[in-house]
C-alpha cells in the first residue's frame, strides 16, 4: 500500500531525526551514571511457596502470557503490515523474555542477573521503535533498521555491565536506549499519520509505560499503604497491560486508505 504523500513528510521526519541526534549527544556531555546498589532494595522480600521476593517474581508472568499472545497476533497479522511480521514478532519475544528474565533476576537481584533482565527489555524497546518508523514514516526503512536497533540495544546493556566490571559503571548508553524511543514515539504519533484507522492503541503502550516508572518509584511507599505488595510488582503487571494493548491492536485496528492527499477510512 502506498503511503499519504505528504510535502511536510520529510521536513517532519527531519525535525524527529534532530531531536533524536540531540538527545543522543547531549546525554554524553553528563558525567556516568553508575548503578545505584539500593537499586535492588525492593519493597518485596516475602518467600512463599519456596519462591524469594514472591510478588516481584510471579508479576511476571503477564509478560510470559502477552508475550505468546502477541506472537500468535503476529502470524494472523489482521491489524499490523504483513511487511513488519518480524519487528513485531521480536518486539513480542522481547516481553516474553523480559517475562523470563525479570523473574530470574528478581529471584536473586544484583547486577549480575540485572544484566538478563535488561536484554530482553531493549529488545522490545528496540522492535517498538522500528514498528513506528514502519506504521507512521517508511517501512522499508523500519525492516533495515530492525537488526541493527537491536544491536545497539544489547550493546547499551553490554556496555553498561563491562563499565561496572571496572569499577566505573555508566547507565547514559541504556537509558538513551530505553527513554529516547519514548520521547520520539509520541513526538512521531503527534507529527506523522499512521498507516492505519486509530493510534489509540499506541498511545496506550506510552500511557502504561509512563504509570509503570511511576509505579516502580513509589514501590516502597505502596508497600507500607497495602501492607502486602509494592510498587514494582505492579509495575510489571502496568507494563505487560501496555504490551497488551499492542497485540490488541494487531486484531484490531485497520488501514486508512490514502484519498487525494487526505487520510479517510472504509466503512466495512
Amino acid at each position: 500500500m502506498k503511503f499519504l504523500d505528504d510535502k511536510g513528510k520529510t521536513t517532519k521526519i527531519r525535525w524527529l531525526l534532530g531531536v533524536a541526534c540531540i538527545v543522543a549527544t547531549g546525554v554524553w556531555f553528563f558525567p556516568a551514571i553508575p548503578q545505584d546498589p539500593s537499586y535492588h532494595d525492593f519493597a518485596d522480600t516475602g518467600k512463599y511457596f519456596g519462591i524469594p521476593h514472591f510478588w516481584n517474581v510471579v508479576s511476571n508472568l503477564p509478560f510470559l502470557a502477552v508475550g505468546i499472545l502477541g506472537l500468535f497476533a503476529t502470524r494472523r497479522g489482521q491489524g499490523g503490515l504483513p511487511e513488519l511480521s518480524a519487528n513485531y514478532a521480536v518486539f513480542f519475544a522481547g516481553v516474553f523474555l523480559t517475562g523470563l528474565g525479570s523473574g530470574y533476576y528478581h529471584w536473586h537481584p544484583d547486577n549480575q542477573t540485572l544484566v538478563w533482565d535488561r536484554v530482553p527489555m531493549t529488545l522490545a524497546f528496540m522492535a517498538l521503535l522500528s514498528i513506528i518508523i514502519g506504521e507512521h514514516m517508511d517501512v522499508r526503512a523500519s525492516r533495515l533498521l530492525l537488526w541493527p536497533l537491536i544491536m545497539v540495544g544489547i550493546a547499551s546493556v553490554g556496555y553498561w555491565h563491562w563499565t561496572e566490571s571496572l569499577g566505573q559503571g555508566d547507565l547514559r548508553f541504556y537509558g538513551l536506549v530505553q527513554f529516547l524511543p519514548m520521547l520520539i514515539i509520541p513526538l512521531t504519533l503527534v507529527l506523522l499519520p499512521s498507516r492505519f484507522s486509530s493510534v489509540i492503541y499506541v498511545w496506550a503502550v506510552i500511557v502504561a509505560y509512563a504509570v509503570s516508572k511511576l509505579l516502580e518509584y513509589f514501590d516502597h511507599e505502596l508497600f507500607r499503604l497495602t501492607g502486602f505488595i509494592g510498587g514494582h510488582p505492579l509495575k510489571h503487571i502496568a507494563a505487560a497491560l501496555g504490551a497488551y494493548a499492542l497485540c490488541l491492536a494487531l486484531g484490531r485496528r485497520r488501514l486508512a486508505e490514502p484519498v487525494n492527499d487526505a487520510v479517510v477510512f472504509p466503512n466495512e
